[in-house]
């Protein structure tokens, strides 16, 4: 029996234990690939009080450690399904808490084309920061148009020939300090209100090709980032926790789920700003929350 299962062990889920630990809780933490989150892709994180210029990774490695060093234990298994009565089944076995902290947060959307699985490590990463150096010198493309593939961009150009930036539209939903920087990169080129419709390729990624207002048109690169945005983690508990129609998980007070003794904190839930300040704030309050609903 633990005091607290958190499933999740991005910047919320570590935070909520971290304070669970403190309190003196048994806490146990499931995360079904690596630790971190979203954050750790994060080259640079200029926007966290305190922490001007730390990397993501820096910043989860000491969060982890953190955890790890108060007795945290973190089990690398997939939750499939969880129940009201705060039972946990996993890919390797069942478990029992009195309370749960969902904080599964959000995982990268793909473009649903034919060979995308496929080239995946062979030509299609969804990390600038993670496989960037695998080009180096070479050709790439990044799709999307919100901070993420801007960031990759930039951080991109240094390391590769040419970078070719993939939008379906003319305008960006990033920070234009973001697109300024790069239009004075010259390594840069817009390819703009257009859409990949074919990934090319035999045992890795050749080419791509590219629908532009209905003319077709192929482009050889070495390598596709894909930077399209997140979708909600919610596939362990969508039959019981109530969610809104995007998926992300409905609360009263920000904490509260529907159901008694389970609880969330971070991007997964209903929340204006996702950002890593409010996923650590949320975090340190489900737990504390949940520690004094168990006394």
């Amino acid at each position: 029996m633990q005091d607290i299962i958190i499933i999740g062990a991005g910047p919320a889920g570590l935070t909520a234990a971290l304070y669970a630990l403190r309190a003196n809780k048994k806490v146990l933490i499931f995360e079904s690939k690596i630790y971190g989150g979203q954050i750790v892709n994060a080259s640079k994180i200029e926007n966290y009080p305190g922490l001007p210029n730390v990397s993501g990774f820096d910043y989860v490695e000491t969060l982890y450690k953190q955890v790890k060093n108060l007795g945290g234990e973190v089990k690398f298994e997939t939750v499939l399904n969880i129940d009201k009565d705060k039972n946990v089944y996993t890919n390797k076995g069942e478990y029992k808490a009195k309370s749960i902290i969902i904080a599964t947060g959000l995982e990268t959307k793909k473009l649903g084309l034919e060979n995308e699985d496929k080239f995946i490590g062979s030509g299609i990463s969804y990390c600038a920061t993670c496989d960037g150096n695998f080009y180096k010198n070479k050709n790439v493309a990044v799709v999307g148009g919100g901070n993420t593939a801007l960031t990759d961009v930039i951080y991109l150009s240094n390391i590769v020939k040419n970078v070719y930036l993939i939008h379906r539209k003319d305008t960006f939903k990033g920070d234009v300090k973001y697109l300024e920087e790069i239009k004075k990169l010259e390594n840069v080129k817009f390819i703009l209100n257009s859409t990949i419709v074919n990934l090319n390729g035999n045992e890795n990624l050749e080419s791509i090709t590219i629908n532009n207002n209905d003319k077709h048109e192929i482009l050889e690169i070495d390598g596709l980032f894909i930077a399209i945005g997140q979708e909600p983690k919610n596939s362990c508990f969508n039959n019981l926790i109530e969610t809104d129609s995007y998926g992300y998980i409905k609360t009263l007070d920000g904490v509260h789920t529907n159901i008694d003794g389970i609880y969330v904190a971070g991007d997964i839930k209903e929340k204006d700003l996702r950002q890593l300040v409010t996923a650590v704030s949320d975090g340190a309050c489900a737990a504390t929350i949940a520690i004094n609903e168990m006394r």
